[in-house]
């Protein structure tokens, strides 16, 4: 039986209900918005990007969204298909301005760029052993942990903090996004 040039295969599940569903909390339909799109998405993002890792980003973040704004879909105004594309397209636009601004200083190292007292990790071991935040602290994997330390603790720019750590810009937001969310979840 061939599809109908703009009709779904019976298979492919109804997004709108999933979405629905993820509105209320539904972490399965979630799941299942994921393994009916996530390899579609990663395409046109790969297509918008060109670089797979922001890609990648870009479709995690987009399922971030969709958690966070599923209750905002209004089926009188589009398919839930279009609405979570056009927060794909969202999210690579956002991180295609970012990558240009990080652009005009491609190398942090010759402008001298040091935040006073290089190793953040001093500063965790001077909290207390039995501290909340020491604890949250050492749950993060280490790359998380140095980049909220140099953010927070240093002071740097999550542009200055791309540069010190070598990564896109948008992959340092991430990492301090992130490991924001875990520390609150940990410190509650």
């Amino acid at each position: 039986m061939t599809a109908v040039l703009g009709q779904e295969p019976s298979s492919a599940p109804d997004l709108q209900d999933a979405l629905r569903r993820v509105a209320r909390g539904d972490r399965l339909a979630v799941r299942v918005i994921y393994d009916a799109e996530a390899p579609r998405m990663l395409g046109v993002a790969m297509r918008l990007l060109r670089r797979r890792a922001l890609a990648e980003e870009a479709v995690h973040d987009t399922f971030v969204q969709i958690w966070l704004k599923a209750a905002s879909f209004d089926p009188s105004r589009g398919q839930a298909r279009t609405w979570l594309y056009a927060i794909l397209r969202n999210r690579a636009l956002n991180i295609l301005r970012d990558e240009s601004r990080t652009d005009l200083v491609d190398d942090f190292g010759p402008m001298d760029l040091k935040a006073p007292g290089d190793d953040a990790e001093t500063t965790v071991m001077r909290l207390s052993d039995s501290g909340a935040l020491k604890r949250c602290l050492e749950r993060l994997d280490p790359v998380r942990r140095r980049a909220i330390l140099l953010a927070y603790v240093e002071g740097l720019s999550h542009g200055e903090l791309a540069g010190r750590l070598g990564v896109p810009l948008g992959t340092a937001k991430s990492w301090i996004r992130r490991a924001l969310l875990v520390l609150k979840e940990c410190m509650a």
